[in-house]
């Protein structure tokens, strides 16, 4: 029987979010694989279980480290906030999995962000809607410029993942003047930080005020198409029912 890597998408950070798909795996492993933050969020519930962590920027290191623990024969899980499949390791696992054929790799789904964040706003994402992430690590900026300009263009309700950091501060600025070129400045739009976890909190506006919020890398940006609109304290892109 081959060894066995769980894929795994722990959602936004509360055990609550988690699938029971996702505890079963975690629960059946002997090593949990992780980036450091996201190994904490679920590190108190499987106090008996060996973890591995590495920092941002160490994800094929890591990925290879979880590969290696599972063709020695453990039983291992590599957790990925939200979904495992979306800006997740289920891609880097699997292209890496190719030169290590006695592993068997499961990929197990989890309630990735753009979701989770949209229930908190209420129902952004009724309609047609596009995620770009606005992390310039591993695209460059003229592609994530050229992707926020044909969303908008095409009237899709965008979601933006990473919108900024501390050596990015200005890009969600950038973004919303992107955006502006094509949308009204009174669009609506809502943001959501550290969704699931300890100190979330969440504002719905408009576009031209959110070119000036200031957010971090565990926020989650929605901008409304041109049918959201705000009814009470929620955002609602209608679907168009009749």
């Amino acid at each position: 029987m081959k060894s066995k890597l769980y894929v795994v998408g722990i959602g936004p950070g509360g055990k609550e979010f988690m699938t029971e798909q996702a505890a079963q795996a975690l629960n059946e492993s002997e090593i949990i694989v992780g980036y450091t933050v996201y190994a904490d969020l679920v590190k108190k519930y499987y106090p008996d279980k060996e973890f591995i962590t590495t920092p941002m920027k160490r994800e094929k290191e890591r990925c290879e480290i979880a590969l290696t623990k599972a063709q020695e024969g453990k039983t291992v899980a590599m957790v990925c906030s939200g979904d495992s499949g979306v800006y997740g390791m289920a891609g880097l696992i699997l292209e890496l999995g190719e030169k290590y054929k006695e592993v068997f790799v499961e990929i197990v789904p989890g309630i990735t962000a753009a979701s989770s964040g949209a229930a908190v706003l209420g129902a952004p994402l009724i309609h047609d809607f596009a995620v770009i992430s606005l992390s310039d690590l591993l695209t460059p900026w003229e592609t994530i410029e050229k992707r926020l300009h044909s969303g908008a263009a095409a009237d899709f309700v965008i979601c933006l993942y990473n919108p900024s950091s501390h050596k990015r501060s200005d890009y969600l600025e950038k973004a919303c003047d992107i955006i502006l070129e094509h949308r009204n400045s009174e669009t609506i739009c809502g943001y959501v930080k550290n969704i699931g976890r300890e100190g979330q909190t969440s504002e719905i506006m408009t576009l031209k005020e959110l070119r000036t919020r200031k957010v971090d890398m565990f926020t989650t940006v929605y901008i409304g198409n041109s049918q959201t609109r705000r009814i009470g304290n929620s955002m609602v892109t209608p679907r168009g029912y009749r």
